[in-house]
């Protein structure tokens, strides 16, 4: 079998001499540029009045699923699911910041001559259904296994606390190179899209009822010009010619192809939807057999353990798209020991049995992402034995407390012990523990440092100031509770305490 990232994608390119009509790039890019001068000014009004609409963001929905919270984030999600039931995916397609990222890639990796070649596996393709299960379905589902009612419904449309459920600079950062460029390169255009985002598995189930496709006129000649320009691994002249329209989901609606055919054979048009029975449908082409398609998931799934919530800062689309891309360098290094020959997207890395110098560089790349990810798994197992007990002991009282509390701390200092990076929510945590068993010194460095290294977690601020009341340094706590309402004026655990100072 051929390796997976050299096997070719089989589209058509464009025949010399065929006049090349100028596509949909330039006027969607603008639209992409538009979205993002919306979002600045969303930041920038929220810096000036210090409150400003909730942010315009999917995984917002999940406050209105667990907290009642009906924000812009869920109104957002619930009307451009509602628009793909009759447009298709037209939203990800124009209105995606993550999409933008991943045609930047594309569009620079073209300019030095290189189309990634796309990844095509059964199961990774399951992993964004997954990850909308988790995000969107699973918390209801745990919630009513434990009994406890669904919280009533509250507007919440506005915020003065904008930047709270987003990472920092530098993750935000982070996530966009690995989402929007590293997955191009890795797995091929709109890989993301393929692998990871959770939102696309929704709008993809919508997609199907969608009436809205893109339709065929009887000027097609079959050039497959429109496949050749598609960047989202859709075989738009087979299906065009088998079902009259495009039905596979992946289709963004970017209405390349569209420009593309070189008779205007292919139009936005509306009719029934296409509900295309299963065996009517092309048969795809995987680059994996069933056993090597198994390996794959559980070393994507075990990546993704181990990577989520790592430090308390990799957020979860940045975890998803580093599974797919330890799970998919996993492949590529079991290759690299049985092949002879091997080429990786543009690069020849194995030359008759032996690694050429970029095959080199790529095997010790490789050989450190695995390894990261494995000293990542021991880490997040310890911090996650430790965060269960720091829990159930919050639920205890008395000797089982105490108990429950002193299993956790070993378990909280093997993590810290462990870690690559300073976490202070761990932090935090361990100066809890330190309080709860009078080490009031060893508490309040902890959790000073805490606040150095996470300044948003409020709760370590509070637990500053507390122990700084306890030691008699009232004037430090009151300074320590103005900088958590400097951070969030609403904050009513500070404000609370100051009242209580007389401050």
């Amino acid at each position: 079998m051929p390796p997976a990232a050299a096997i070719p994608t089989e589209t058509p390119h464009r025949p010399r001499g065929t006049p090349k009509r100028r596509g949909r790039g330039r006027t969607r890019a603008l639209v992409l540029i538009g979205v993002h001068v919306v979002i600045l000014a969303h930041v920038a009004h929220w810096q000036i009045a210090g409150t400003t609409l909730t942010p315009l963001e999917p995984s917002e929905a999940m406050q209105t699923l667990e907290l009642g919270y009906v924000n812009a984030g869920f109104l957002l999600l619930c009307a451009t699911i509602l628009a793909t039931l009759v447009l298709g995916r037209f939203f990800c397609g124009w209105a995606c910041h993550v999409v933008a990222y991943q045609d930047l890639c594309a569009w620079l990796l073209g300019r030095v001559g290189l189309r990634p070649r796309p990844l095509r596996s059964r199961l990774l393709a399951l992993l964004p259904f997954a990850a909308a299960f988790a995000m969107f379905v699973w918390p209801s589902l745990a919630r009513a296994w434990r009994g406890e009612a669904a919280p009533g419904l509250v507007l919440h449309l506005t915020t003065d606390s904008f930047w709270r459920t987003f990472p920092g600079p530098w993750i935000a950062a982070l996530t966009l190179l690995v989402d929007g460029f590293l997955v191009v390169w890795w797995l091929g255009a709109k890989g993301f899209c393929t692998y990871g985002c959770p939102y696309g598995a929704l709008y993809g189930l919508a997609d199907r009822l969608a009436p809205g496709r893109i339709r065929v006129s009887d000027a097609c000649d079959g050039s497959a010009q429109c496949t050749a320009a598609c960047t989202s691994n859709v075989r738009v002249h087979e299906e065009v010619a088998r079902f009259g329209m495009v039905v596979d989901t992946n289709c963004l609606k970017c209405l390349d192809c569209v420009a593309a055919c070189p008779n205007g054979a292919l139009r936005v048009g509306f009719g029934l939807p296409p509900l295309v029975q299963r065996a009517a449908r092309p048969r795809r082409r995987y680059d994996f057999t069933w056993p090597q398609e198994l390996a794959l998931a559980a070393l994507c799934v075990a990546a993704l353990l181990s990577l989520r919530g790592l430090y308390h800062k990799v957020p979860f689309l940045l975890a998803l798209g580093l599974a797919v891309l330890v799970a998919s360098a996993g492949a590529v290094a079991w290759r690299m020991l049985r092949e002879p020959e091997l080429r990786v997207q543009h690069v020849q890395v194995k030359r008759g049995g032996r690694l050429t110098g970029a095959g080199r560089a790529l095997a010790a790349g490789i050989a450190l992402l695995l390894l990261f990810t494995a000293h990542s798994g021991v880490v997040r197992h310890a911090e996650v034995r430790g965060e269960v007990l720091f829990v159930q002991a919050n639920a205890e009282r008395g000797p089982a407390r105490a108990a429950t509390l002193s299993a956790a701390e070993p378990w909280l200092l093997r993590a810290a012990r462990l870690g690559l990076f300073p976490d202070g929510a761990l932090q935090a945590q361990l100066g809890s523990l330190a309080r709860e068993r009078g080490a009031y010194a060893e508490a309040e460095a902890r959790l000073r440092r805490a606040t150095e290294l996470a300044p948003e977690l409020a709760y370590a601020w509070i637990g500053l100031a507390d122990l700084q009341v306890r030691r008699g340094a009232r004037d430090d706590a009151v300074l320590t509770l103005r900088r958590v309402l400097d951070r969030e004026p609403g904050f009513a655990p500070a404000r609370e305490r100051l009242e209580r100072l007389g401050r």
